[in-house]
């Protein structure tokens, strides 16, 4: 027997490639059937009709962050800013609509634009200055936080519109609105990050930015416009939950990057950068609902739930480490 098939007799079953290849693809779609199958055992509620569709219009918002967060994620850096700006626009919408009188959707305009700006800059400090995303998107967190919270003044504002609520309450074929929103976006992102050179310009830079720049890919507006993204996502997410709400508020999404980054982690997205799918994302926020959901169920209480949301995050990085450990 030659030493080469020797070292591949003595590997351990998860070192083997049939095991990456297993895990890459069909890992989280494992998990996420047996953590429903133990819970619906528990709780034969869970799998109620109802219930599904509650735990679906309740990751919507955490899904669309997650999405942003993706592509920066993918590109080697981080967004952490993301609950602030949520934050932020949420205030915006406030005062455009109650203080000024604003029509409602000019006012969901440009509180996007805003969210999309904060956004860009985040990009721009990234990718122009080659500032560490962890540090800018920290830094960045806190001054967004305190943008709004000078702007409301740390007070709420009411939103008693039924037309506004109705953005987060109303339904079309008895399936709630916050489901059709992460229908759409989860389509438009599949486009974006596995159909367009846009999507392939970020898996270049995330897997190796300098053989991206050798190939022509314009690094700083492929960064730039990741960051935008998930600018513009917080904030279509901050429009969402404000409506959920009824309320206006500066201390919204608190902790919030912790959820999107749990979401991308179990859907496969690497830290290492490069290696990410948009439907990943989708079943990783859907996991984390279901985790949510399923405890509140079994009466876990909140601790309990932020400890569990820790654990899954290190699990999911050492499964990537596992699963990728021969391109690393």
């Amino acid at each position: 027997m030659s030493q080469k098939s020797a070292e591949v007799n003595n590997k351990k079953f998860y070192q083997t490639d049939a095991f990456r290849m297993f895990m890459g693809k069909y890992g989280i779609g494992v998990i996420l059937v047996f953590m429903i199958i133990i819970i619906a055992i528990m709780k034969p509620r869970f799998i109620y009709p109802s219930n599904i569709l509650n735990v679906l219009t309740q990751i919507s918002v955490n899904c669309l962050i997650a999405y942003g967060m993706c592509l920066c994620i993918t590109t080697g850096g981080i967004d952490l800013s993301v609950g602030p700006q949520l934050a932020l626009v949420s205030v915006l919408l406030g005062q455009f609509i109650v203080v000024q009188g604003m029509n409602m959707g000019l006012a969901i305009i440009l509180s996007l634009l805003a969210a999309t700006f904060f956004g860009f800059l985040n990009g721009v400090l990234v990718a122009k200055f080659n500032m560490a995303a962890f540090v800018v998107t920290l830094a960045t967190q806190l001054v967004f936080r305190s943008i709004a919270q000078i702007i409301s003044n740390g007070q709420g504002m009411s939103m008693a519109s039924q037309e506004f609520k109705n953005i987060y309450s109303g339904t079309f074929l008895g399936i709630p609105y916050p489901i059709w929103y992460m229908i759409i976006i989860s389509i438009v992102m599949y486009i974006v990050m596995h159909w367009t050179k846009f999507g392939r310009y970020v898996f270049a830079v995330g897997g190796n930015v300098n053989a991206a720049i050798a190939s022509g890919v314009n690094v700083f507006w492929t960064k730039t416009l990741c960051y935008t993204i998930s600018g513009l996502l917080a904030g279509i997410a901050g429009v969402i939950f404000t409506s959920k709400t009824g309320s206006a508020q500066s201390n919204i999404g608190v902790a919030y990057e912790t959820d999107a980054v749990a979401a991308c982690v179990l859907g496969g997205t690497s830290f290492a950068g490069g290696i990410a799918t948009a439907p990943g994302v989708l079943l990783g926020a859907v996991i984390i609902g279901c985790i949510y959901n399923g405890m509140n169920f079994l009466n876990i209480g909140s601790y309990y739930q932020y400890m569990t949301k820790g654990i899954i995050i290190i699990f999911a990085v050492l499964l990537d480490m596992v699963i990728n450990k021969k391109n690393r």
